[in-house]
């Protein structure tokens, strides 16, 4: 596995091809109150390419035009928030996209343990590490466990996509599951908008 660091923006002509695995940190889970540091990407090919960002500017002008590309999919682990995220701070709907949570709901309907470490060992067989989640990811210089952190959560999700589309098949809910990945950015949008707990469509 390669881990490649950018400051600032993906280098220009980077070919991620037809899909792409994405993944965020930031300084907490409030979008709005806590900035995006870091966008983790990889092909599928075992190697993950993290991006640093500018948070005085957030121009990354390669990185924006990746994620509103529709010719790549873009595979998240709950692009509910990774969406809202970037969409806050970059100024992007990210679309089209694939969320591996949203997909497991829809399939393993019998647990309710859908974190992506959870599902990555059940799927894989594979146990994550997840000690660095909590750490400091507005840090200057990130450390070399925060990399190996950041990486993991983006070089398993084309195969974890790869096993949910086996199951989506088999229970009949691939197109369910496609309208739901095709709402994700009004539900991103709402919650930036104050509806994050309210249902909108309930009585």
């Amino acid at each position: 596995m390669a881990i490649k660091l950018y400051k600032g923006d993906l280098p220009a002509g980077l070919d991620l091809g037809a899909s792409v695995a994405i993944d965020t940190e930031t300084l907490g889970l409030l979008p709005r109150r806590d900035k995006l540091c870091l966008v983790q990407l990889s092909s599928g090919d075992g190697n993950a390419h993290l991006v640093q960002l500018d948070r005085a500017t957030y121009d990354a002008p390669n990185l924006k035009a990746l994620l509103t590309d529709p010719k790549v999919i873009k595979i998240f682990h709950f692009a509910r928030f990774d969406v809202a995220v970037l969409r806050h701070y970059l100024a992007v709907d990210t679309f089209p996209l694939y969320c591996t949570k949203l997909a497991s709901k829809l399939t393993r309907t019998y647990t309710d343990r859908h974190g992506l470490k959870d599902l990555v060992k059940e799927l894989l067989g594979i146990e994550l590490n997840k000690q660095q989640q909590s750490s400091d990811w507005g840090a200057h210089v990130l450390s070399d466990a925060q990399k190996q952190y950041a990486a993991q959560d983006v070089l398993y999700l084309h195969e974890l996509k790869t096993r949910l589309d086996q199951m989506l098949e088999r229970e009949g809910r691939s197109l369910l599951a496609m309208a739901c990945f095709d709402f994700v950015p009004t539900r991103a949008a709402l919650d930036l908008a104050g509806w994050t707990e309210e249902d909108v469509f309930a009585h």
